[in-house]
Order: C-alpha cells, then structure tokens, then sequence
C-alpha cells in the first residue's frame, strides 16, 4: 500500500475511504436494477420526477429521491430543476448496459452479482479461512458439486446463464477475433451455456460450423429462452467431465478452466487433446494475470470470487501454458485484449 498510495493518503485516506465505500456503490446500481429504473427511464423517453418514479414503480417517494440523487452522484443520471422539483433522466451509457431492452444489456449480469454474487461475499472471511466456496454457508446448499450448486433450480439457472450471456454480449467479439481461428472448419464450444459466445463465432467465422456443447438442462433452457441468431450454431447435450465430447478441429474453452483446480483442469485438456487431430487446437478464454500475480486488480478480485463460489482460481499466462504443455498442447500463443477477458490459443 505504501508503495502506490500517495503520501497524502497519511493526511487525510480518501482512497481507502473510496474502497470502503466500494459496496454501497454497486448496491446502488444493482437496486435501480433490480427496481426497474433504468427501464423506466428509457421507455418514458422524458425526464420524470421522483414521485412519479416512485408511484410507477411502488416504492417510497424519499427512497426513490435519494437512489436517484446517487446515481446522479455516478454520473449514471442526469437531473434538471423546474419550478423547484428535479426531473431525471437516463444518460447514453446507462439506456445502453444498464436497461433490459438495450441489445448491449448487462441488466442479467447486475441481477446475478446482486443476489447470488454479493451474499457469498459476505462470507468471504470464512472462504479465506477454510479455502474453499460458501454456497452452503449463503444458501444451505452441499458445497461439493459446484454447478449443482449453481443451477440449483431453474430460476437460478437461468440467472446464472443470463450472466454468461451478457458476458459475451460485451466482451465476445474481442475473445473471438484475438486469433485467426478462419482455418478451423468445426468448433466447438464445451461449456457454451447458452451459445451467445457461438454466435460471435459465427459471425467472424461464417464458413466454420459451430456446436455448443453443454449439459442437457442448460442446452434445453438456451433452446427455450435464446433465440439463436445464427442457424449454422448447433447445440448438443453432454457433460465434458464425465463423457465424450464431439470431434471438432478447434474447442474452445471460455471461463471453463478458472473454476476448477489444475488436477481437474488437466484431465480435461488431456481428453481435449487426445480427441483433437493433429493440427487442431484449443482456445482457452480467461482473466489472465500479470506474471507476478500483482495485477490487474479486477483479475486478483475475480480469483478471490472464484474461492467463494467455485473450485478454481484465476491464473497467469505461464500457469495456463504449463497445463496446456502438460496436456500434450505445443505452439501457445497469448492474447491480452485489454478489456475483462484475454485468449490462449494453443495446437496439437
């Protein structure tokens, strides 16, 4: 801390008091997320009072007023004065990730990190303590099978599946382009969830034919609640641990790897690798950290996550190239995109 904390910090901790803060800044936006504000605000198309706010969505006038006062604290709204009252309005960032309508979306994102996300943290001492997820802690629910846990109801599936699909939404461009994947004719993605990642394929690679692969309560879920943009995306039910997995000349593995521990990890990439063909490959899709473990922070705060709610850990470049070495994988290359997600393509 001392190093990068300037000394003025000594005078006075501004930025340690913005970190305790930290908290109350995302339940601010994750509330008029879950209220319905945003929604609101860009249907209305015109600024609106806190009362009418309020009366439209059923909550108190004086917690309506001060949820939008902070949000116009984060420079997420915007407000105007007219005869004494204040109107509010949405900026082009919020209509644009924070309302469900946007084709950018992140509004399923919010709702997971609030209700599934943000109560597992609260028991992140006891994570830290005994090194492994709280889900029995936060929910009463056996901590052993990570995605039983997870997809413990359809509800909580879904939410969960809402996440990965805003996740590709907005980073799965970058992901998809960080290499020239034109030369792999079928690709498949283990763990596709509900094929929102497939689709950027699809879109960057329209002569390659792409299949997700997934467990059959979430391939039926994605069939039911997404629709698929892309004809040429396939989905097929399996469990990648436990089962074959398809022939494909690429797989691609996008925030597979992170949840689980490297004895896992490897006997997976092992089976990747010995149905692969030579010349085929794998592209891993991660949170990379620095070398020395001492950055970014958001990757060093995803790792801490994935001790509270999974298996895994985030991991290093040299970290992922060792176990695709291991798994018999040669010619890994790396991709930071500079955005939250990062590629790793590596050949057999």
């Amino acid at each position: 801390m001392a190093e990068h904390l300037s000394q003025s910090e000594l005078d006075y901790p501004f930025k340690l008091l913005e970190y305790f803060n930290g908290f109350r800044v995302s339940k601010v936006i994750f509330s008029a997320c879950e209220l319905g504000v945003f929604d609101l605000l860009l249907k209305s198309q015109e600024a609106m009072s806190a009362q009418r706010v309020a009366q439209e969505l059923g909550t108190s006038v004086d917690g309506m007023e001060r949820l939008l006062d902070a949000l116009v604290g984060l420079e997420i709204l915007e407000v105007e004065r007219a005869e004494g009252t204040a109107f509010y309005s949405s900026t082009d960032v919020a209509n644009l990730y924070l309302a469900k309508g946007s084709a950018k979306s992140l509004h399923d994102m919010i709702v997971y990190r609030s209700q599934t996300i943000y109560p597992l943290w609260n028991n992140m001492v006891d994570a830290i303590r005994e090194g492994k997820n709280q889900y029995e802690k936060t929910f009463g629910l056996p901590s052993d099978d990570v995605f039983q846990a997870i997809y413990r109801s359809e509800e909580e599936m879904l939410k969960f599946m809402g996440l990965m699909n805003s996740s590709w939404v907005l980073d799965g461009h970058d992901v998809v382009t960080a290499f020239n994947l034109s030369r792999f004719q079928r690709i498949v993605d283990l763990g596709g969830c509900t094929g929102a990642l497939a689709n950027e394929m699809a879109r960057a690679y329209p002569a390659s034919s792409i299949t997700v692969f997934d467990l059959p309560e979430v391939v039926e879920a994605a069939q039911k609640h997404y629709s698929q943009e892309d004809n040429r995306v396939a989905f097929q039910s399996g469990d990648f641990f436990r089962g074959e997995i398809p022939s494909a000349d690429l797989y691609v593995l996008a925030r597979i790897v992170h949840d689980w521990s490297e004895e896992k990890c490897l006997a997976l990439l092992k089976k990747i690798y010995e149905t692969c063909q030579p010349g085929g490959g794998v592209l891993l899709v991660e949170a990379l950290l620095f070398e020395n473990k001492r950055g970014p922070l958001m990757v060093q705060i995803f790792s801490l996550n994935m001790l509270v709610q999974a298996e895994g850990k985030e991991r290093s470049p040299s970290e992922y190239t060792n176990m695709l070495n291991k798994s018999g994988f040669r010619d890994v290359q790396v991709c930071r995109t500079g955005k939250s997600y990062d590629a790793i393509l590596a050949i057999r």
